[in-house]
């Protein structure tokens, strides 16, 4: 339950300050163009505290912190006396009226930038992505790369990263080819070309180095156990820490994989652990416990966590940055995630990704309740991602999103008149059924995941 409640706080934290964000951009652009806004609300439904600022605007606390709105003068939806005709949004020119619904989109944006600036102003701990092993028959060893070399650029774009290297292998979904370029220890920068026409990758399963067959270098990972869960079937059967976990069944186990590998394979089933305890050797019977996977299989589950070595120093860099090239880092990581965001909404409608891979409320407040566990540099990072991706599908052509208004506002500019109300209404409810159809799918996906 604890974890339930800290991912809410977090959500609602996530999602107060970018609907915040958003609103605001409409509502200071509204006001630049001298248009009366009447309500800036965060939240629906009960208001929970209100204010009234000198112009006139309310400002309102509801409460469900799930969205808000910005309510300016209309003619088209309240009746306007005259002599404040000219503080209604319906007057203005149709620029103006583009300027304002854009402004929310482009806040969010903004406001990614900021958040990444500082975050680089902070210094972003990092670890150098240095290839550990290439999986055998894999993409990766098809195309020849090698184990134990650093990849310093993705289709010629620098990388420094694993978390940038990701964002540009899952933009090339759908693409016959990328070309991953890597640097040898002591060695000169080489390209590769990886084949992706029989590229199969489930971001729920795997991650995207994993598909390709890349697989990150990791601290040294021990056979020995670190700790042991209450309850398990490791503290039942005896094992304790320290323990050094030699064979399992007479076979002996070279690392902590091979261990992992015949518990899995045996649930229910007792093991015989050779183990050396304070310098001396001998043998336990321990039976796993079953637990079934997301799969409905079956695995056998010891309870236990190996002792891992520290990273190596050489591998380990902080990105930092001044105050001015922290501003060019967050401009280009912004840009980068948004057409990231935008080749993905293509690769959805051209049905390279299915919808089966669509996020709801639910992955996101997950997500907030994890970067926020991890520390205040991971929540930035997050509520930059996030942002960027209110602010892009904002700006989808749904007449109920802003988008589907400036669609109709460029419609406004080609003919020299609006778009009629009846059409307008028609789109409304076409715009609303496919956005419920939409977050339904992703809360069913969210809930499958659970």
């Amino acid at each position: 339950m604890s974890g339930f409640i800290w991912n809410l706080i977090s959500f609602v934290i996530a999602i107060g300050l970018l609907v915040t964000v958003h609103e605001f951009g409409h509502f200071w652009v509204a006001r630049k163009n001298n248009v009366l806004v009447k309500r800036f609300s965060i939240g629906f439904g009960k208001a929970i505290y209100r204010w009234r600022d000198k112009q006139g605007t309310e400002f309102v606390i509801a409460m469900i912190p799930l969205g808000g709105y910005v309510r300016m003068l209309d003619e088209r939806v309240d009746p306007v006396l005259p002599q404040f005709k000219d503080l209604s949004f319906n007057s203005k020119t149709v620029w103006q009226r583009m300027a304002i619904i854009a402004a929310g989109p482009v806040a969010n944006f903004l406001f990614a930038i900021v958040l990444l600036w500082g975050m680089y102003l902070i210094g972003v701990p990092n670890i150098k992505p240095v290839i550990g092993q290439v999986t055998a028959e894999s993409i990766a060893a098809k195309a020849g790369v090698p184990a134990n070399a650093q990849i310093t650029a993705i289709n010629g774009e620098s990388v420094e990263d694993w978390r940038a290297i990701s964002l540009l292998l899952v933009e090339q979904v759908g693409s016959r080819a990328v070309d991953i370029t890597v640097q040898q220890l002591e060695g000169s920068d080489q390209s590769y070309q990886l084949d992706l026409t029989d590229w199969a990758f489930d971001p729920d399963k795997q991650s995207v180095f994993g598909s390709l067959g890349l697989e990150p270098l990791r601290p040294e990972v021990l056979n020995e156990i670190s700790q042991i869960q209450p309850g398990s079937a490791a503290e039942t059967g005896g094992l304790q820490l320290g323990d050094k976990l030699v064979s399992v069944d007479g076979k002996a186990v070279a690392d902590w994989n091979s261990v992992v590998t015949l518990v899995q394979n045996s649930p229910d089933k007792p093991l015989l652990f050779g183990i050396e305890r304070n310098g001396q050797s001998m043998d336990i019977l321990v039976t796993p416990q079953s637990r079934e996977t997301a799969d409905g299989f079956h695995q056998g589950y010891l309870g236990v966590s190996p002792k891992v070595l520290p990273w190596p120093e050489h591998l380990l860099f902080t990105q930092q940055y001044g105050p001015v090239q922290a501003v060019v880092v967050g401009v280009e990581k912004t840009w980068q995630l948004v057409r990231l965001s935008f080749s993905m909404i293509g690769k959805f409608i051209f049905g390279d990704i299915s919808v089966k891979h669509l996020s709801g409320p639910i992955s996101i407040a997950q997500g907030a309740g994890s970067s926020a566990d991890i520390g205040l540099i991971a929540f930035i990072s997050f509520l930059a991602l996030i942002s960027v991706n209110l602010g892009v599908i904002n700006l989808l052509p749904l007449p109920i999103l802003d988008g589907g208004h400036l669609m109709y506002l460029v419609l406004e500019l080609i003919r020299g008149k609006p778009v009629s109300e009846k059409a307008q209404e028609l789109g409304f409810r076409i715009g609303a059924l496919l956005l419920l159809t939409l977050m339904g799918i992703a809360l069913l996906n969210d809930i499958s995941r659970l």
